[in-house]
């Protein structure tokens, strides 16, 4: 077998730092899977609707870039592009290696099937969510379309599926069976975010008790909820009410949620919004809080909810199957659209409430998902897909 056996997709980790944009989940998995198999992959690059897969040494100069991510992202790529599209191939030199492609870019489009076919690659993609077809309202217009072009034509086309949980997996089946659709060969693998310690972050210096939430401010994170529990809160204790940190982008279908924001002049004080922070002051962030509160109509995972309780930190948290599959019974678990009870709850956190304590004890022996424990089951299951004939 080739030193070079893989063939990583790294499209969508390029398109993120050339727009200056703030890394999501999906970019942090892309970057994992980089990091992991760069040394037996070569970077694949899409562009026009074409695929180029680059040399070792190019590839090996691509890879570490977007490893370091340099502040001059844009003249660096630039740079390299005018070398390595000149020494790169549209196909493999070898048939039957592994395409993976982890960050769902490329996949509607009609140009991937016959690229599959033409290169003789075996795909492997790792599905993050089916969000976009279960909740079309809480997406861009015409993603629910889209979306079921890129299941589709993954089902038709893949050697093998990784999905981020058993909850996406299911939920793909389902799909499948809709659909009339056979399910590849399967795994399901939970992903992991930055490794995060309570000892040496310090809280930041607040004289009051707050929450965090932690993620892009779009319509299914259902902030306005929060945003109306705060406003209630604050009429009531005035001065006294705990605060809140939004930290996360602003994103899409949050109308609502985003004209409080910039609007309510009850939440001044008490709402402070956090656009951009490093994993340190996230941490720092998460540490402080009397808990996290995740109050999601839908997630494909849902790593913050993991982050705060491996750093410490309660969660307050939608009873979606997902946060269950990873984080068990700790978390208190209320229904998406109990107004009341989230403002109840949130109150009895502010003090040493009994179901406070209660997660605090059970959180002593948690552990996080990790990339190691991630990538274990993934090079193990990925044998398998090597030892399979081709899937065409």
């Amino acid at each position: 077998m080739s030193d070079r056996d893989l063939l990583i997709d790294v499209s969508r980790l390029i398109w993120r730092l050339w727009s200056g944009r703030l890394p999501t989940g999906v970019d942090r998995v892309c970057l994992a899977y980089v990091e992991h198999y760069a040394a037996r992959g070569l970077a694949v690059m899409q562009r026009g609707g074409r695929r180029y897969i680059l040399s070792h040494r190019h590839s090996d100069q691509l890879f570490a870039m977007l490893q370091e991510q340099p502040a001059r992202f844009r003249r660096h790529f630039v740079g390299l592009l005018a070398r390595a599209l000149a020494a790169a191939r549209e196909h493999p030199a070898q048939k039957g290696l592994l395409y993976l492609n982890v960050g769902h870019i490329g996949l509607d489009e009609s140009s991937l099937l016959r690229w599959i076919r033409r290169s003789r690659v075996r795909p492997v993609y790792l599905v993050h969510d089916v969000i976009p077809l279960l909740y079309p309202g809480y997406c861009r217009p015409g993603e629910q379309q889209k979306h079921a072009v890129r299941m589709e034509q993954v089902l038709r086309s893949a050697s093998g599926l990784i999905a981020n949980s058993q909850a996406t997996l299911d939920e793909l089946r389902h799909f499948a069976d809709s659909a009339g659709l056979p399910m590849p060969p399967s795994i399901a693998a939970w992903i992991a975010g930055s490794p995060m310690r309570a000892k040496n972050v310090q809280p930041p210096a607040i004289d009051r008790p707050y929450f965090v939430t932690v993620g892009t401010i779009e319509g299914r994170k259902n902030h306005a909820l929060l945003l109306h529990i705060w406003q209630r809160l604050i009429a009531r204790y005035g001065e006294s009410a705990p605060m809140l940190f939004i930290v996360g982008q602003r994103g899409w279908e949050a109308s609502h949620a985003l004209a409080i924001l910039d609007r309510a002049a009850d939440l001044k004080n008490h709402v402070i919004e956090f656009g951009r922070s490093s994993d340190d002051e996230l941490a720092s962030a998460i540490v402080g809080a009397r808990a996290l509160l995740m109050p999601s109509f839908a997630e494909g995972f849902g790593l913050p909810v993991a982050e705060a309780l491996q750093i410490g930190t309660p969660v307050i948290a939608s009873d979606l199957p997902v946060f269950r599959e990873f984080a068990g019974d700790i978390p208190t678990y209320l229904d998406v659209l109990d107004g009341l009870g989230w403002m109840a709850t949130i109150m009895g956190f502010t003090g040493d409430s009994v179901e406070r304590e209660r997660q605090l004890r059970a959180m002593s022996g948690y552990r996080a998902p990790s990339w190691d424990s991630h990538f274990e089951v993934v090079d193990e299951w990925l044998n398998t897909i090597e030892a399979n004939p081709h899937r065409g």
